[in-house]
């Protein structure tokens, strides 16, 4: 019996990856509603055109027992932007500062990697938070958002390369 041969996750067929709405969480306009853009970016810091972005996180009290909420998924554009429109998840009370976890599925993987967002205005508790605390500063900062303006942040993910995000064994 052989092994069957490693394929990689990308480029995606559109049709049934992609929906229209995909990348609103909640209505755009919904009350403290956020925007979070980025751009892809592969290890030669090219945008990549054909990834996949999911998001997935807690409500604004911290909860993950809606089944329904908090995942987002959002096409990587022909120049490697991604958004989604969502709400700041609460803290877990388990210590974890409020974050949004990030899947990515691009050309040149053999599986998605993981990531997660953590926001810019939780100072004290991202500093508190195990994950980020068991980070080298420079390799956290990769991390936390960038405030973009008013209900606006910005989360580049890059792939390899300097200032690479970092990424979890899961």
């Amino acid at each position: 019996m052989s092994e069957t041969p490693s394929q990689t996750v990308g480029p995606f067929l559109s049709i049934g990856l992609t929906w229209p709405d995909g990348h609103l969480v909640v209505p755009a306009g919904s009350p403290g509603a956020v925007r979070i853009c980025g751009t892809l970016i592969d290890g030669a810091g090219e945008p990549v055109s054909d990834g996949l972005i999911e998001t997935w996180q807690a409500d604004a009290d911290g909860r993950f027992d809606d089944p329904l909420f908090g995942f987002g998924r959002a096409a990587a554009g022909s120049d490697g932007s991604w958004e989604v429109v969502t709400v700041k998840p609460g803290a877990t009370g388990d210590g974890q500062a409020p974050h949004v976890d990030v899947s990515v599925f691009a050309r040149g993987l053999l599986d998605r990697v993981v990531t997660r967002l953590y926001f810019p205005d939780e100072a004290a508790a991202n500093a508190a938070d195990p994950v980020l605390a068991s980070l080298p500063p420079e390799r956290a900062a990769t991390l936390v958002a960038t405030d973009a303006g008013p209900g606006e942040l910005r989360f580049d993910i890059r792939l390899r390369g300097e200032d690479e995000t970092v990424f979890f064994v899961i």
